[in-house]
């Protein structure tokens, strides 16, 4: 009886164990991008960008050449490797911590100069690797290590909605939110995904796809917990769908 393969680990993933979370969908995110990469025929021409963050590890899981930034920096680590190799697929992985917070002038001055890369953003509202302290994506009454009573809106203001803020800079081409949470969204995290790396070898410039994840152990929350209160909390604030396309 003859077999046939119906599943199998993308050849752009190693062959080694997941450092994450029981329930946190990075891996999921992971596995995205590898096969997106793969399906486009870029696997021998990726280069990624991983700063500081739960991804920090992302070149022990990437077949491809990966290169470390400092917390906050990707986009512009990314830029420099992009305007040296115009022909590589240059994407950057970055945290809500990292991109919203330390990263925010260099996220929007790529974005304004257009440049052509492609930003996977994963919004879990929370900083997950140091600590669980709260985030500028971390929403109003959320606790964290450092909002134990929850977010205070007098205090800290209100949760930035980075998708919105980037598609108000003109150089920015085609921002998306999408999230990992079941069959039919983890289907449209993944054409988002491959859309902004196609459009980054046409030369459209600039793409940032915002992936709302879960953080089970930041949040305090059982896996299944997380992913009902992302579906619910976190998708009201931060609401799904196609944000720009175009300039």
């Amino acid at each position: 009886m003859s077999e046939t393969l119906v599943f199998k680990r993308p050849d752009m993933l190693r062959n080694v164990g997941f450092h994450y979370c029981p329930g946190c969908t990075h891996g999921i995110i992971h596995r995205l991008i590898a096969e997106c990469i793969e399906e486009l025929g870029l696997s021998d021409k990726t280069i990624g960008v991983a700063p500081v963050g739960c991804s920090v590890l992302a070149y022990d899981y990437f077949n491809c050449d990966m290169q470390e930034a400092a917390h906050g920096r990707a986009p512009a680590v990314a830029t420099g490797i992009k305007r040296v190799h115009e022909d590589a697929c240059v994407f950057t992985y970055q945290g809500d911590g990292d991109l919203a917070s330390i990263g925010t002038a260099e996220i929007i001055h790529a974005a304004a100069r257009s440049e052509n890369i492609s930003v996977f953003f994963v919004n879990n509202a929370i900083y997950g690797m140091t600590g669980g302290q709260m985030a500028p994506t971390t929403l109003v009454g959320q606790k964290a290590t450092t909002s134990p009573h929850g977010r205070n809106q007098k205090y800290a203001g209100m949760p930035i909605r980075m998708s919105e803020v980037m598609a108000a800079i003109e150089g920015a081409y085609y921002i998306e939110r999408v999230m990992v949470v079941d069959v039919k969204s983890i289907n449209n995290a993944k054409k988002a995904i491959k859309k902004s790396l196609q459009y980054q070898m046409e030369g459209k410039g600039f793409s940032m796809v915002e992936i709302l994840s879960t953080c089970p152990t930041g949040w305090g929350m059982t896996p299944l917990d997380a992913v009902e209160w992302l579906k619910k909390d976190m998708v009201d604030y931060y609401p799904l769908g196609l944000i720009k396309e175009g300039n």
